[in-house]
């Protein structure tokens, strides 16, 4: 069953509840905007209800974190952005909310504040209970319907996200349409041969979207980088010295080893795995081969043989889907391999970028109009790529079906 979405609706003169990801990194002092990126991926959605009366529903961060804020700041940048007035309030489901959206005209924007300041938006909840919180009942009696844009925030299962959608008519917002119709392409029409590079720290993650992607016969060959190769290196019995053991201990991925281990028994031909890395020697970049890794050294990147090795291969194909970095890309010593395999990936005929930190890598060296899509949620894209249905994206769907 396919999401709704806005060609499907006509918004104009109603009032619309828009959900918003503009979770952003803040200055500690300022609590001013550093990265707007994720405002900008909401824009065409906005312009597109220029006509209607927008009440967004968004959060940042989430209790106990630092950057846990209101949206003041928020409401400021989008006003900039919008080039029209974005009135922030203090109140998400009180009476100064309900009367700030009841004095809405058409062509405005009213943003409640940060939503996850309301403990219930906070819980995981199977939508049949989240459609029941009280912060479900109260906004749906603001607006006549609702927008989810989030796609950051597609993986969680939470009032706003799969709750809303159950008790009034719900659609997908441009950007959500983009990102499912983008990634779902990966799964059905991509251009063979398909690449899948999973690097950085989220092994478990990455683990679970390679077996589901060769299992299925999705992806032609998976490329390990970062930390995930250090876990396939492992599984094949190569020391990778102690300190990127300790890591492993820390990020408590030690059975993820024996994953790595099984799927290689099976897929040994279709997973490329560095055969050199570089370590930090003498305060530079030293390079090694799998089997000769220093013991009290770290694994910082791959190695340049390798790099040229797996780069060959991303400029062949016909699909890259990256999700990861190769190394400690923060550091210039160490940031060539997930430079230089971002630079060939985004010569493929179809490539894709699972947000997060390849995203804010893409964007420094200048390369982001080369990829055909950018994810604009790490977690969620990565949760999509596993094969599982997103809880937002079910709600969306559910939605469809009650109300048409």
């Amino acid at each position: 069953m396919p999401i709704g979405t806005l060609s499907d609706i006509g918004c104009e003169g109603k009032t619309v509840l828009l959900r918003l990801d503009l979770n952003s990194p803040l200055d500690p002092t300022s609590n001013s905007i550093l990265d707007d990126k994720r405002f900008r991926e909401h824009l065409p959605t906005i312009q597109a209800l220029q006509k209607s009366r927008v009440v967004i529903i968004t959060h940042q961060s989430r209790p106990g974190k630092k950057d846990f804020s209101t949206l003041e700041a928020h409401a400021e940048k989008l006003e900039h952005l919008v080039k029209r007035p974005v009135h922030y309030i203090d109140d998400i489901i009180g009476s100064h909310a309900k009367e700030s959206v009841r004095a809405l005209r058409d062509g405005e924007i009213l943003m409640l504040e940060n939503v996850r300041f309301n403990a219930e938006e906070n819980l995981t909840l199977k939508a049949e209970d989240a459609k029941k919180t009280h912060l479900v009942q109260r906004l749906a009696t603001f607006g006549d319907v609702f927008v989810n844009d989030a796609f950051g925030t597609a993986h969680r299962s939470q009032p706003t996200i799969v709750g809303l959608p159950l008790v009034m008519r719900s659609v997908a917002g441009l950007l959500m349409e983009k990102e499912v119709i983008t990634l779902s392409k990966v799964f059905q029409s991509a251009p063979r041969p398909v690449c899948m590079v999973l690097g950085g720290t989220k092994v478990d993650d990455s683990i679970a979207v390679a077996d589901h992607m060769l299992r299925h016969q999705i992806a032609d060959q998976i490329m390990v980088i970062g930390v995930v190769a250090n876990i396939f290196l492992s599984a094949l019995g190569y020391d990778i010295g102690k300190p990127s053991l300790q890591l492993i201990h820390q990020l408590k991925y030690e059975k993820e080893i024996g994953k790595a281990k099984a799927l290689l028994s099976e897929f040994r031909d279709k997973i490329l795995i560095p055969d050199w890395i570089a370590v930090r020697e003498d305060g530079g970049r030293v390079e090694y081969p799998v089997d000769a890794i220093p013991a009290d050294m770290p694994v910082m990147d791959i190695g340049t043989d390798s790099m040229l090795r797996f780069s060959r291969i991303l400029k062949d194909a016909g699909t890259v889907v990256f999700n990861g970095p190769a190394g400690v890309f923060e550091e210039r010593d160490f940031a060539t391999g997930t430079y230089e395999l971002l630079k060939s990936a985004s010569e493929a005929e179809f490539s894709v970028v699972g947000g997060g930190h390849t995203a804010a890598v893409i964007e420094k060296i200048g390369i982001e109009d080369k990829f055909t899509h950018i994810s604009t949620g790490g977690g969620a894209c990565i949760e999509f790529l596993t094969g599982k249905v997103l809880p937002a994206v079910d709600a969306l769907e559910k939605s469809k079906i009650l109300f048409g």
